[in-house]
């Protein structure tokens, strides 16, 4: 009979080996059998775990395959903690622009029409100078502009959009705000495709049906299963006939790996993607394609994403075109931005190992984008 300490080195052994854990969900595993006769289901309800091996069931003990659940999740949490990507706030300024000298002060404001710049003073070479990286040459403040970006991704029209920024004393059309959009979500789409995720083994795919203009379209997304991580999109004229391999080859280049798990429903083009895409004869990605609203394999994480994307398409009455900066903007606004209350108010960016600083993560990124652009 095994006693608790060998059990727990049996678990040890079984979480450090290759292919022996299937993650199925943020409480639901299957370890396979020592002995090669299956897997066994491992479950955590009410932050108890059980398992349905003998030793468990009979003995009411930790058994060695729940033993090997608790390490793997420890090991996954230290492989995601040792990678943690920071994007510095750059609004905190410590340095003159021209020498570099730390003795720098806070020397009044620059008025513009639509608010004020600080000023700085540099005490070792005598110079003035202003920080207004990512935002030069435009009329309105960064606080104006990234006021307007987070209402229209929170659900806002353009037009309350523009109405809310004339009480802030902000006089512009709702078309420039739409150029704000265009502009700076393009630039952080550039700056945050080049930085990767560290995203889990288990990925889900589903699609949604939109309207552009009022032609019919398909909205295919694929986000990640434990962070939430909005991966890759891609709009398709039709359903039945889409051929979802470049979605799949998409989120493989972004996310610099393959899943262990690919979760979908049973339409045939994500089953032909997988096969050309994740397939191999060892079998590295395994294809759930019958989804479920109940039990291990339901789809219920896809459709309240496709609920989040549904009522923030309902407010703009229809996407106007594929490349939309609605769609770009969202991605960010989803991955970076918008605290989920599933994620115990956490982005899936910073499960993902990405943490953006600062108050205003729009600035933060911004700023960033801006300065990697001057560099390039």
């Amino acid at each position: 009979m095994e006693t608790t300490q060998s059990r727990e080195v049996s678990g040890k052994a079984i979480a450090e080996a290759p292919n022996q854990i299937k993650r199925l969900s943020d409480h639901s595993y299957h370890v396979r059998s020592q002995t090669g006769q299956g897997f066994y289901r491992v479950v955590e309800k009410k932050f108890k775990w059980s398992c349905s091996c003998p030793d468990h069931e009979y003995r009411a003990v930790e058994c060695k395959h729940i033993w090997a659940v608790r390490f793997s999740q420890a090991l996954r949490k230290a492989v995601e903690t040792s990678q943690v990507q920071v994007i510095e706030s750059l609004a905190d300024i410590h340095a003159c622009l021209h020498c570099k000298s730390p003795l720098i002060v806070r020397d009044g404001l620059r008025h513009n029409h639509y608010g004020d710049i600080q000023k700085w003073n540099c005490k070792a070479c005598g110079r003035y100078f202003t920080v207004n990286l990512g935002f030069e040459r435009m009329r309105a403040t960064p606080r104006a502009i990234t006021s307007a970006m987070q209402l229209y991704f929170s659900g806002e029209s353009l037009r309350n959009t523009q109405k809310f920024l004339r009480l802030q004393g902000v006089q512009v059309s709702h078309v420039a705000v739409y150029k704000w959009i265009q502009k700076y979500v393009h630039l952080m789409q550039e700056y945050l495709n080049k930085i990767t995720p560290q995203v889990s083994d288990t990925w889900r795919a589903d699609e949604m049906y939109v309207k552009m203009k009022g032609n019919p379209k398909w909205l295919f997304a694929l986000i990640d299963d434990e962070t939430r991580f909005w991966i890759a999109k891609e709009v398709a004229n039709s359903k039945d006939k889409q051929d979802a391999t470049q979605l799949f080859h998409a989120s493989a280049e972004i996310a610099g790996k393959r899943p262990k798990l690919l979760i979908t429903d049973g339409l045939a083009a994500y089953h032909e993607a997988y096969m050309s895409e994740f397939w191999t004869q060892n079998r590295e990605t395994e294809h759930i394609r019958y989804v479920t609203l109940r039990g291990d394999h339901n789809n219920n994480k896809m459709e309240r994403f496709n609920g989040e994307l549904r009522d923030r398409e309902k407010i703009v009455r229809g996407i106007k075109k594929p490349d939309s900066p609605l769609l770009e903007g969202y991605q960010i606004f989803h991955n970076y931005v918008r605290p989920h209350m599933g994620l115990d108010g956490k982005t899936p960016a910073e499960l993902a190992g990405i943490k953006v600083k600062g108050e205003n993560k729009w600035i933060t990124i911004i700023q960033n984008a801006s300065k990697q652009n001057d560099r390039a």
